[in-house]
């Protein structure tokens, strides 16, 4: 795990178009838990930023787009479009494309921003206002940094593997908010 973070970490720094080239399954599999629980870990470590800035009063946490979603429609629905449509669909516009962009410094720099604007499109999760706007950063962070370890694992394994990633990483969330209804 300790090797898998570090690999990350360094790997954020300096993003490169390099694939792994180890094809074992095992591997990929051990790596790939790895990833889903640093970014499960990830997830969790920055939620109390949300609760702060609902308990200053900034932003309204219940008017999430969410907390409509989980009114409006059955848990069946929330599940097929948060861990099958949106990751296959998210995935196919914001880290599919980052591979075509070659040259150290235009890679770099695509890789960046694909992870940036995964994150912003999440604003539209949130009714537009000024405090949102300016509490951006904070509000996208989890999703920011989402999109560059599922960034990190595209270009690594394939595709497949950050579509994978991005869906267990929401089933997680979903379930886990799901749970939160029974109790």
């Amino acid at each position: 795990m300790k090797e898998t973070f570090q690999e990350l970490v360094t790997y954020l720094k300096n993003p490169v178009l390099e694939k792994d080239t180890n094809q074992n399954i095992s591997y990929r599999f051990q790596k790939f838990f790895h990833l889903l629980f640093i970014s499960i870990i990830t997830g969790a470590i920055l939620s109390p930023l949300f609760l702060l800035v609902e308990e200053l009063g900034l932003i309204n946490m219940n008017e999430h787009a969410v907390e409509d979603l989980l009114k409006a429609h059955t848990k069946w629905f929330i599940a097929f479009l948060t861990i099958i449509l949106a990751p296959l669909l998210e995935e196919l516009f914001f880290r599919a494309p980052i591979t075509l962009f070659h040259g150290k410094k235009n890679f770099k720099i695509a890789f960046y921003v694909f992870a940036l604007l995964f994150g912003l499109v999440h604003l539209t999760n949130f009714g537009i206002t000024t405090n949102v706007l300016l509490l951006a950063p904070i509000l996208v962070a989890p999703q920011t940094i989402l999109g560059g370890y599922l960034g990190f694992i595209r270009v690594r394994f394939g595709l497949e593997w950050s579509i994978l990633l991005h869906a267990c990483y929401n089933a997680f969330f979903v379930l886990l908010s799901f749970a939160g209804d029974l109790a």
